[in-house]
């Protein structure tokens, strides 16, 4: 089996905020203030706790890089995974605690994954003999020594761990997990938290359990329910397309245009065939600004070339449109904490 797969949207506000939430809450637990975990989320503390609040991948990454610049437990993201039982992904989570099976259970979220706002991509599912494998990325980063990466594959984890105990039992355990990354400083930690071995440095991630299991009936088998809950995700992932959808046009039209002529929101406006008001008006609606979603893919674009080319800093500022190097490396150390440099092919 296969996953279904969508294109990711970055700046779009449409997932709760749970997962921001059980990260600053474990932040508490060291003394970090909610505040400066949610610095540069536009967030407050009171909002992780309202039901109309939804969230953003970008907000995300920003509260998950807040997280590793500020605690000093290289558990942080198995402990703020573990937080996250099923009924903390609303319906899509009604949906696998519902499952017949544990096999049906993968399909959903095979086919859901997205509508939860996962740090995970599903990739495939396969049977060989005995053993089940499901193979994953992650939907963050693409980059295996971003600590980034790391930290979403402990997280989810961890929250597996979690559901897959709250719906089969404390007996069930994976045969197996492999990583792509190498071996972290907290490697010893990864067996005590999953319950099998681990290997790094694999070829993909890869996830391996006893295909005995794959029959077995959860501890709420619910068809009825699941079949409801499976219409609810569907029609979530029908609406992408559309809620949020003026933030994904603009950044859209802003990558496929050449990084020397970003368009001005009078010109975008004109590309999308709207008033300026009205663009500006939408983009509120949805959470964002058109300085945002600019900023966002002015950093996109820096971290590819920077990574990917023999560009210059200079070049690279000029590239994007900035006539001073130095306002490029300001705004580039505010994007991501970090200097030009240290996104350089082999710094890392």
């Amino acid at each position: 089996m296969t996953a279904s797969s969508f294109p990711l949207d970055w700046e779009s506000r449409l997932y709760g905020p749970q997962r921001i939430s059980a990260i600053v809450s474990t932040l508490a637990e060291e003394g970090i203030a909610a505040q400066d975990a949610l610095a540069g989320t536009g967030l407050s503390s009171d909002m992780l706790y309202s039901t109309s609040t939804r969230v953003s991948y970008a907000q995300l990454m920003t509260v998950i890089r807040n997280g590793l610049r500020l605690s000093r437990d290289p558990d942080l993201a198995f402990r703020a995974g573990s937080r996250m039982h099923a009924t903390a992904y609303g319906m899509y989570g009604y949906g696998l605690l519902s499952s017949p099976t544990f096999e049906q259970q993968i399909q959903f979220a095979l086919k859901y994954n997205q509508v939860s706002g996962s740090v995970i991509r599903f990739l495939d599912f396969t049977r060989e003999d005995r053993r089940a494998m499901l193979t994953m990325g992650v939907a963050l980063t693409t980059d295996p020594t971003d600590p980034a990466y790391r930290f979403a594959m402990e997280f989810f984890g961890a929250s597996q761990v979690r559901i897959c105990c709250d719906l089969y039992g404390p007996d069930f355990k994976f045969l197996s997990k492999s990583f792509v990354y190498a071996a972290p400083e907290n490697a010893d930690r990864y067996s005590n938290y999953f319950g099998c071995p681990v290997l790094f440095g694999q070829p993909a991630n890869r996830w391996e359990v006893d295909a005995d299991w794959l029959a077995r009936p959860s501890r709420m088998p619910d068809l009825v329910s699941y079949l409801m809950a499976g219409e609810f995700c569907q029609q979530f992932l029908t609406d992408m397309t559309h809620v949020g959808g003026v933030a994904s046009q603009v950044r859209r039209a802003l990558l496929e245009k050449s990084p020397r002529q970003f368009l001005t929101t009078e010109a975008m406006a004109t590309e999308l065939g709207m008033q300026v008001r009205t663009l500006r008006r939408r983009l509120e609606a949805e959470g964002t600004t058109y300085r945002e979603l600019l900023a966002g893919v002015r950093k996109l674009l820096a971290i590819e070339y920077l990574r990917k080319t023999r560009m210059t800093t200079v070049e690279v500022a000029s590239r994007l449109g900035y006539s001073d190097v130095s306002n490029f490396r300001n705004a580039f150390s505010r994007w991501t904490g970090h200097t030009p440099q240290y996104y350089r092919r082999g710094e890392r």
